[in-house]
C-alpha cells in the first residue's frame, strides 16, 4: 500500500477526502510524519498547517486545532477549522491578527480567559496568513 485515505473534517463539512502519499502535522508533542502503514494513534493537534504530499505535489491546509486519528488505512483530521490557501481571506486574517495583538497589549484589565482567547485568535490568524503566503 503506497497511499492512504486522508479526510479532513470540520464541524461544518468534509473539507478534504483523497488518497495521499504522506502528511506532516503538528501535534501537541511535536511534528508528526504520517506514511502508509503508520501505527494507529490519536493525538491533539496544534494550530498549525498540515502539509499534504502526493507524488511531487505538496499543498498546505491551515488547521485551527483539533485531533488527528491514524487508522490502518485511513487518517482522519477532526479540525475546529481548516482552510486551503485559495480560500483564505488574508485581509480578514490580518485584521484578526491586529485585533488580537491589541487585546494582548492591553492586558491590564483582562482576566486569564480573555487573554487566552486573544492568544488563540492570534495563533489562528498568523497560521492563516502563513499558509496563504506559501
Amino acid at each position: 500500500m503506497s497511499t492512504f485515505l486522508l479526510e479532513i473534517v470540520t464541524p461544518e463539512r468534509l473539507v478534504y477526502s483523497q488518497q495521499v502519499d504522506s502528511i506532516i502535522a503538528t501535534g501537541v508533542d511535536g511534528e508528526l510524519g504520517i506514511l502508509p502503514g503508520h501505527i494507529p494513534m490519536v493525538t491533539p493537534l496544534k494550530i498549525a498547517p498540515i502539509i499534504i504530499k502526493n507524488g511531487k505535489e505538496s499543498k498546505q491546509v491551515a488547521i485551527g486545532g483539533g485531533f488527528i486519528e491514524v487508522r490502518k488505512d485511513k487518517v482522519v483530521v477532526l479540525a475546529e477549522s481548516a482552510e486551503f490557501p485559495e480560500s483564505i481571506d488574508v485581509d480578514r486574517a490580518r485584521a484578526a491578527k491586529e485585533r488580537a495583538e491589541r487585546r494582548l497589549a492591553s492586558q491590564s484589565n483582562q482576566d486569564h480567559f480573555d487573554h487566552r482567547r486573544a492568544e488563540i485568535a492570534l495563533q489562528k490568524a498568523v497560521n492563516r496568513i502563513n499558509v496563504h503566503g506559501k
